[in-house]
C-alpha cells in the first residue's frame, strides 16, 4: 500500500510538471498571435486555421472529361474516361467492358468480359490462364479433382 501511494504521488508530480513546461510563454503567444495575421491575409476558410502548407493554394487538376488526352498520358491508370477518371475498361471491375459496367462478387474483368476466375476454363484462377484440353477449373485451379 505504502509503495502504490508512493508511485500516485510520483504520477501526479510528474503530471503537473509537464502542464507546465507545456503552457506557452509570453513570448511564444507573441509569435502565434503574428503567424494568425499571416494566415488569415492569405484567406484561409477554416475556423481551426492551416498552417502554411495547407493554406497555399493548388492548381486546378486536369479532368479527363475535359481533356481526354490525360488518360493517354504515360503513368495513366488507364486509357479510358469513366466519371472524371481515367480507367481501363478491359481490366476494371467497375467498369468492365464500358463505363458503369460493374462485374458480379467474385468476378474478375478480363479483355472487357465479367469473369468467375473460379470455375472459367479460359480464365482460371485469373485472366488468360487456361486449363488443358479436357480439363476442369475447381477453386481456380486447373484439373484440381
Amino acid at each position: 500500500m505504502k509503495y502504490l501511494r508512493s508511485f500516485l504521488i510520483l504520477a501526479m508530480f510528474m503530471a503537473l510538471i509537464i502542464s507546465v513546461l507545456s503552457t506557452p510563454s509570453e513570448e511564444q503567444v507573441i509569435d502565434d498571435e503574428d503567424e494568425t495575421t499571416i494566415l488569415d491575409e492569405e484567406q484561409t476558410t477554416s475556423l481551426r486555421g492551416a498552417s502554411r502548407f495547407l493554406a497555399l493554394k493548388t492548381r486546378a487538376t486536369m479532368t479527363c472529361n475535359k481533356y481526354p488526352r490525360v488518360c493517354r498520358a504515360k503513368g495513366s491508370s488507364g486509357p479510358d474516361c469513366c466519371k472524371k477518371k481515367c480507367v481501363n475498361v478491359k481490366t476494371d471491375r467497375l467498369n468492365c467492358g464500358a463505363c458503369g459496367k460493374k462485374c458480379k462478387y467474385g468476378e474478375i474483368c478480363c479483355k472487357g468480359q465479367c469473369v468467375n476466375q473460379l470455375s472459367n476454363k479460359r480464365h482460371c484462377g485469373g485472366c488468360g490462364n487456361k486449363c488443358d484440353k479436357g480439363g476442369l477449373c475447381v477453386y481456380g485451379l486447373c484439373s484440381y479433382a
